[in-house]
């Protein structure tokens, strides 16, 4: 991929020397138009950024992800396809705020993220991760989350309802929901391989979305919450405990 033109690959070995000059610049050295920025963490294989940014072709999307040899099968259909509004960004996500500017971003979808049921400071939508978003993120700029992690899901909830952040949309079963708003309705054209699977399999889609102001201490929910009994489609849960905080 070091070849491509739509990646860029950041790992914290090479950040720490090498700093990344296009933070605050994405606009104009890469995209070249002024179309609001969104990012995919964690997007693994990219199809779900690639798919975004077919769906909304005045918007600019970039996945991010630690892990290049899925992120290749994302960033080769978006050059064999054309798409000028989409990049990718190979790198560690705890340090995601080096390559974005105040103000830079205006969504992050967190699609089927690891629920890291040991390590709530891992977690995609924990308070450690949502003080990184707010430097770069517009004040009250939208999170998204979709998950098949009842944990995940549950945890989200309690931490978006422990800092009274305002919730948009919100449903535990996206497919079969009839109070879905519009914005949402567009997203269920996008469905990816495993999310077919666990679909198949008879497993509720979850789907949250809000807004993250920028100010305000955030804090931790304090609350025990019964593990999953599965990660992916063939693993079962990784641990003897029954619930976690």
């Amino acid at each position: 991929m070091e070849t491509y033109e739509n990646v860029f690959q950041y790992p914290f070995s090479v950040i720490e020397n090498v700093p990344f000059e296009m933070k605050g610049h994405w606009h104009e050295q890469y995209f070249h138009n002024n179309n609001p920025i969104v990012l995919e963490l964690g997007c693994g294989k990219g199809e779900y950024t690639v798919e975004l940014a077919k769906l909304y072709p005045d918007m600019n999307f970039i996945g991010v992800d630690i892990k290049g040899a899925r992120m290749w099968t994302g960033a080769t259909q978006a050059l064999n396809e054309g798409l000028k509004n989409v990049a990718f960004l190979r790198t560690n996500i705890e340090i995601i705020e080096r390559f974005f500017a105040e103000d830079e971003v205006q969504e992050i979808w967190l699609t089927f993220s690891d629920p890291q049921m040991k390590n709530p400071r891992k977690r995609l939508t924990s308070t450690y991760f949502m003080n990184r978003y707010r430097k770069f993120l517009v004040d009250g700029g939208v999170i998204h989350l979709k998950t098949d992690s009842n944990f995940l899901f549950t945890y989200s909830t309690y931490m978006v309802e422990k800092n009274a952040l305002p919730v948009i949309f919100r449903t535990e079963d996206l497919y079969h929901d009839e109070r879905i708003d519009e914005g949402t309705k567009k997203i269920l054209a996008i469905q990816t391989y495993y999310e077919g699977m666990w679909i198949a399999r008879g497993l509720n889609i979850k789907y949250m979305k809000w807004n993250l102001p920028r100010n305000g201490e955030l804090v931790e929910p304090e609350v025990e919450i019964e593990l999953d009994d599965y990660r992916s489609y063939h693993r079962s849960k990784r641990s003897s405990l029954d619930k976690a905080k």
